[in-house]
């Protein structure tokens, strides 16, 4: 209770994935943690930042310092504006330590498929981005994370999040959980059925282990939380996680976390869904994977406690006029030896005095067979010839769509029916979807002849109606200038370039992985598709008359470089410094073999790569710039936090404190540095808005009424320019 009082101390996780993240991390060191230390705020002495022990790599840090006192300190304000720069450009995280943890659990390889089933606001689904291009070298990895919310406005807060990774491989989704839907792929041209390798479930909870950060939850906390959660809408956090394993590949891992601390969301919901799985799950032992990290075993016994005081230990116990607030599940088991085979012990509780953290709670599962109850529903009584004409001719409306309802066993259910596994079972529920038949059409509603459980609660597919996905043909005309302009060498996978429009002009172009493109190509009546792909190349129409109406965009320049082979200009970090802290730099200025490069690619404006070469003593890290070379000047095309990002990288000062020290650049441009840092930091506020509303949502059925003021912002935003 000591360690809940005291305000949440700030940590920082530094993005692994890019090959600037040890570049930051000597940045931090040398300078700003330096900085920092042996200072005295308000009667606080400030401690030097740690790194997080359990955390790879050195690439997260904790420190004694609040937040506010971060953001409000004079002392402290060139370290924040770092910062906030740094998370806009995608290179640092400010996300909670325990947050962090389910990731790692994961234990990601690139060619993992993932999915995040209650991913808003993003902070751990850009880890999992993060860990599938842990090799910078190869631009599009067989993996992909799907991320999902619930909250139609909360999607584009994710949306936010994960466009600062520039990843070709990351897809956001607006279902659910609890029933979303069941993806198909195209598998050596036959359809296939798409199971996870890896699920994240990181359920809605009452968020009670968020009290040093979410100070409302210490006024609004009741006992009936907990209870409305694990009963609500027939167990919401048990149907999350029932769909979860359902969607989980056979050898897959699925971590459930929350951040709550009460047993009844926490091992209650994993000794259901253990005892429903009849041993095709099973909990791992995790104890060995975060070393350093102080946590306490899950509890085996537990009581429950209604608003007002009843205590009950038993669901025999609780009279029949509860039995709608109170369910079985939360209960632990009665058999002895049963609740021994659970190895409950094996989840893991991390409390705030442990490491001066917030509460936590995970539990690792690994899937060792198909789940069962698979096996205990009568097929669809109907002829399979009508249910494949029905598939080619835009089907019957009656027909449910895979993952319209959470396959949750009732209990006591003893009825078997041919068919003895999950692959078997969804398949077949894939096979009998008519093509068109989008989930919530008719979610819920029972065909003739099915037996199965009861239906759930209409999806509704609410928002704003997004613009289509649309991948160019072979012989798109646009491309082909693309291609001759540019020089994509052979292997340059264009089928996966995809635009937003299906008529008029393209205006932006996007790349996703061929992986993806397969999810998207063959799910685009079933999903609703909020966000996908990276930007490579935007229409710039004063470009037609030299030969290519795109310039190439600075968001996906690493993903195109491998494949362009014309248009480079390779520079020295002189001439970088010249072309990001000048806003049009004459020819001139660049460095001799520089300019004789730009001189080459022709004498009026055309788009251009620019290139560091790195030499010994300089940054160890690629930067790729995006350019327009004019008559006379030069340009480099690159958002204003990502030129601070570039400049810090090599040396240079951009910040100035309150006192007007260390003044690099005019007013009017200092002025747009504070504009860009109010945003963001506007953006961290309703960050962490979301996440309590997250952890304290009880009604799902109407949405987050607190959602994200976001803009709509869609694959389509206009690239932001200095």
């Amino acid at each position: 209770m000591e360690a809940m009082r005291e305000p949440l101390p700030a940590t920082i996780r530094i993005t692994g994935y890019k090959s600037h993240a040890k570049e930051i991390l000597h940045c931090l060191k040398e300078k700003y943690f330096k900085d920092i230390q042996e200072l005295e705020i308000d009667g606080q002495k400030i401690e030097a930042p740690q790194p997080l022990s359990w955390y790879p790599d050195e690439q997260a840090w904790h420190t004694n310092m609040s937040r506010k006192i971060i953001r409000k300190s004079p002392l402290l304000e060139k370290f924040h504006q770092f910062l906030v720069s740094e998370t806009e450009s995608g290179n640092i995280s400010r996300q909670e330590a325990v947050s962090m943890i389910p990731p790692i659990l994961l234990k990601i390889e690139p060619h993992h498929k993932i999915l995040d089933m209650c991913a808003a606001p993003g902070s751990k689904t850009a880890q999992l981005i993060e860990m599938l291009h842990a090799d910078m070298e190869v631009p599009f990895p067989e993996g992909f994370v799907i991320a999902n919310d619930v909250d139609n406005k909360r999607c584009y807060l994710l949306v936010h999040q994960a466009k600062r990774l520039n990843s070709p491989c990351i897809m956001v989704v607006n279902h659910d959980a609890s029933c979303i839907p069941t993806l198909e792929i195209n598998s050596n041209g036959k359809k296939d059925v798409l199971f996870y390798d890896r699920i994240l479930c990181d359920v809605p909870c009452s968020g009670d282990g968020t009290m040093r950060k979410n100070i409302d939850v210490w006024k609004k906390w009741t006992t009936s939380n907990s209870l409305h959660l694990h009963g609500k809408g027939k167990e919401l956090q048990l149907r999350i996680a029932v769909r979860g394993v359902e969607q989980l590949a056979v050898g897959g891992r699925m971590v459930y976390s929350t951040c709550s601390l009460n047993p009844i969301e926490d091992e209650a919901v994993i000794a259901a869904l253990l005892e429903k799985s009849e041993g095709a799950l099973e909990l791992a032992d995790c104890s060995a994977d975060l070393p350093g990290l102080k946590w306490m075993p899950g509890v085996t016994s537990w009581k429950l406690m209604t608003k007002e005081g009843q205590w009950y230990t038993d669901w025999s116990e609780v009279p029949s006029s509860r039995h709608t607030q109170i369910r079985p599940t939360m209960f632990p088991p009665k058999d002895p030896e049963k609740l021994a085979s659970f190895h409950l012990e094996r989840c893991m509780r991390i409390l705030p005095h442990h490491q001066n953290t917030g509460g936590f709670f995970v539990a690792v599962l690994v899937k060792k067979a198909p789940m069962p109850w698979n096996k205990r529903y009568p097929k669809l009584r109907k002829d399979s010839k009508l249910s494949s004409s029905a598939a080619h001719t835009g089907g019957s409306k009656e027909a449910p769509s895979p993952g319209d309802t959470p396959h949750l066993p009732p209990e006591g259910s003893t009825e078997k029916v041919e068919g003895n596994n999950q692959e078997e079972k969804v398949a077949k529920e894939a096979d009998e979807t008519p093509e068109g038949a989008s989930v919530g059409q008719d979610a819920g509603a029972k065909p003739e002849g099915m037996c199965g459980p009861p239906p759930s609660k209409k999806m509704r597919l609410f928002g704003y109606k997004e613009d289509p996905f649309v991948f160019l043909s072979d012989d798109d005309p646009v491309f082909t200038t693309i291609q001759s302009f540019y020089d994509l060498s052979p292997d340059f996978p264009k089928l996966n370039v995809l635009t937003r429009t299906h008529e008029g002009k393209k205006r932006n172009l996007y790349m996703v992985s061929k992986e993806l493109r397969n999810v998207l190509l063959n799910n685009s009546e079933r999903m609703k598709v909020i966000n996908t792909g990276v930007k490579v190349w935007s229409r710039n129409s004063e470009g037609e008359e030299f030969g290519c109406a795109f310039r190439l965009a600075q968001e996906g320049i690493y993903t195109l470089q491998p494949y362009i082979r014309s248009r480079i200009i390779r520079v020295s970090v002189e001439d970088i410094k010249v072309l990001l802290t000048q806003e049009n730099p004459y020819l001139s200025k660049l460095e001799d073999e520089a300019h004789a490069q730009a001189q080459k690619i022709g004498t009026v404006k055309y788009r251009c790569a620019l290139q560091l070469c790195v030499n010994p003593g300089e940054p160890q890290c690629p930067i790729q710039l995006c350019g327009w070379r004019g008559k006379t000047s030069i340009r480099a095309f690159v958002p204003r936090n990502e030129r601070f990002h570039y400049l810090r990288m090599l040396g240079v000062e951009v910040f100035r404190d309150k006192q007007g020290l260390g003044q690099k650049r005019s007013d009017g441009e200092k002025d747009g540095k504070e504009e860009a840092e109010d945003v963001a930091e506007k953006d961290e506020e309703q960050e962490e808005e979301r996440a309590a509303d997250k952890e304290t949502e009880l009604d799902l059925e109407n949405g987050n009424e607190n959602g994200s003021s976001e803009s709509k912002t869609d694959c389509g935003d206009k690239e932001t320019s200095s």
